[in-house]
């Protein structure tokens, strides 16, 4: 959901496995909004197609070699699934990032839930439109007790355990 920190923690380790010279790329949704899906909406539709596309990319990324991060909201376990099929067995790593919705409501810069709330935003993960949290995902981080650090490093050594890069 929006202010669960899931830019926050991609971009910390993204950042972590770059400075060890590991090959890695960080796509967030706003980024993604504002050029290759900047045409679609927030409808469950384009929730969809949005959440399609993205795994597209993500497997082009890991196809050169890449760690990828994944930072979206992705509301859907479906579309969660669809994504994890088009990779091979074994590749794709579902790191649910939780906060309780009145943590993300806290740290809410921007003031969208608050317009949600209001009625301003329609469709809104969480407040007007549904999140199904993953049933099954590999690692769970929880941004709210946890501190940055931390989440970093139980993303890394998911990743170092499961040999997905060396050990430091």
């Amino acid at each position: 959901m929006s202010g669960a920190g899931k830019s926050t923690v991609a971009l910390a380790t993204e950042v972590a496995l770059v400075e060890r010279g590991i090959n890695a790329f960080i796509l967030d949704g706003d980024n993604v909004r504002h050029g290759l899906n900047s045409n679609l909406g927030f409808s469950p539709e384009d929730r969809t197609e949005n959440i399609r596309r993205i795994g597209e990319v993500c497997k082009l990324f890991c196809d050169a070699g890449n760690i990828v991060f994944s930072a979206f909201i992705s509301p859907y376990r479906e579309d969660r699934d669809l994504v994890r099929e088009k990779h091979p067995a074994g590749s794709f790593i579902e790191v649910h990032v939780h906060a309780p919705l009145e943590v993300c409501e806290s740290r809410d810069v921007k003031g969208l839930y608050k317009k949600a709330r209001a009625g301003e935003i329609p469709e809104f993960t969480g407040i007007s439109a549904p999140y199904e949290a993953p049933e099954y995902a590999e690692l769970i981080v929880n941004t709210a007790e946890n501190d940055l650090d931390a989440c970093v490093a139980i993303v890394i050594k998911y990743l170092e355990d499961n040999g997905f890069i060396p050990a430091k």
